[in-house]
């Protein structure tokens, strides 16, 4: 297919969109067994419909809990509304090698690990093409809240029974595996505004509108996919396992004592980890500088002290490392915009 055929495809399905929307044609897909079945954290099961395209299931984590919300827009291919407030989520091993899973990542951090050993993390507007045998059973997301979609492409079934609407759009899907995963590779593209452009209306759609919406957005998803040049893409960088479990380490140091404040140079030398590899991997997993997430960590810990006990401002500002009260005040109004006597007195006993 070539690329100026795709383009107008493009462009023709936000005219069809918009038509579909207006007339609200709706046309329940066939179903296919659903792969969120396969998660350790599986609590709950819960039907939304009698037909089985919509069911949301809900995740008791280790350390906090997840909603995935499943729609079965074709057979073989899924929409799920991923929505964590927790460290992590576990998958049962022997995911299928020819299931496609596209992630966009819409607030907090998510990160997977490869077959290969190396980590990758997602930061708000990124998006990552995998195949689902190609990484530990488990996400994670080192901020403990998630909110992202996934698309989820059966090539299987798909191989066998491909929706029409693709078909006349000439979407070559079995041509994905090769394009954004040959070699075991994992695809990330930075965030950008054709991605914020796709994503961006499926979190505020009307209920009545989803099938028919859900079906050409999925569509203008692929043909987008269609135009992207691979080669083109700065890839997010890749970490190695040590590296990220001794980041996570150093981490754990940080948030449990907020009163010290050790340099990023004893941190070096305590953990054994170049001052460079350190300041890089802590800004992939946790998306900011190691100075700028601690001045945010220590802040909202203590606005969750003015809203929760009594103690003055001065012994929080002490509590969460400041001891100067007036360099304290300082970065909570640079973080929270109005000054902590104020926050206090608007948030009191929540």
């Amino acid at each position: 297919m070539k690329k100026f055929q795709i383009e107008f495809l493009y462009k023709e399905t936000q005219t069809l969109l918009r038509k579909q929307i207006e007339n609200e044609v709706a046309e329940r897909p066939s179903m296919n067994e659903n792969m969120i079945t396969n998660t350790k954290n599986l609590s709950a099961v819960i039907p939304k419909d009698n037909d089985g395209y919509c069911t949301v299931y809900k995740m008791d984590c280790a350390d906090g809990l997840g909603l995935m919300t499943v729609y079965q827009v074709f057979p073989g291919i899924q929409l799920i509304y991923n929505d964590f407030e927790a460290a992590s989520c576990e998958w049962n091993e022997g995911l299928d090698k020819n299931i496609l899973e596209i992630n966009h990542c819409r607030e907090g951090r998510e990160g997977s690990r490869l077959l290969s050993g190396s980590c990758l993390y997602l930061g708000e507007g990124d998006l990552s093409i995998h195949t689902m045998d190609n990484c530990a059973p488990e996400m994670t997301f080192p901020l403990k809240h998630y909110r992202g979609i996934s698309v989820v492409i059966n090539l299987k079934i798909l191989s066998k029974n491909m929706p029409e609407i693709l078909s006349e759009s000439e979407i070559d899907l079995m041509g994905f595996k090769e394009k954004f995963c040959a070699d075991g590779k994992c695809f990330i593209m930075r965030a950008k505004n054709e991605i914020d452009h796709v994503f961006s209306e499926l979190y505020s759609i009307p209920d009545c509108l989803q099938k028919p919406y859900f079906k050409l957005k999925v569509q203008e998803l692929l043909l987008f996919l269609c135009m992207v040049d691979v080669s083109q893409e700065k890839q997010r960088e890749l970490y190695t396992s040590p590296q990220v479990e001794i980041v996570k380490e150093i981490h754990r140091k940080l948030v449990s004592d907020l009163q010290i404040r050790p340099t990023i140079e004893e941190l070096s030398k305590e953990f054994l980890i170049n001052t460079t590899t350190l300041k890089n991997t802590f800004k992939g997993i946790y998306g900011q500088p190691i100075g700028t997430y601690m001045k945010e960590y220590r802040i909202k810990q203590a606005a969750v002290l003015l809203r929760q006990t009594q103690a003055t401002i001065a012994e929080i500002a002490n509590q969460v490392g400041y001891e100067n009260q007036s360099k304290f005040a300082t970065a909570f109004r640079d973080v929270i915009k109005i000054a902590p006597a104020e926050y206090r007195k608007q948030n009191v006993g929540e």
